[in-house]
């Protein structure tokens, strides 16, 4: 699983959402969805900007943390059209 500490972050250093996406150039809903853990891709750009205005790395922005259910090898999910998921 991926974890996202953006939320973590602001607070620490009392940054809103609303000044973080003013500072960076990005859309405040997508500042939302990165800071609620709701985007399934983030860009690269993106994470940039966040890193260099908060003076960060990108492992203090982003965390993987082993699944505890594995997806990969003989556990492979696949996902088709429309996003439907597949064990087999």
């Amino acid at each position: 699983m991926i974890k996202i500490h953006l939320s973590r972050m602001l607070g620490e250093k009392r940054i809103t959402q609303a000044e973080l996406s003013r500072q960076t150039g990005i859309r405040p809903s997508t500042i939302s969805d990165i800071y609620n853990e709701m985007s399934e891709r983030l860009n690269v750009e993106h994470l940039d900007r966040i890193c260099e205005y908060l003076d960060c790395s990108i492992s203090d922005l982003i965390e993987y943390i082993p699944n505890k259910q594995k997806k990969t090898g003989k556990f492979l999910i696949k996902e088709f059209h429309g996003n439907q998921k597949n064990n087999s």
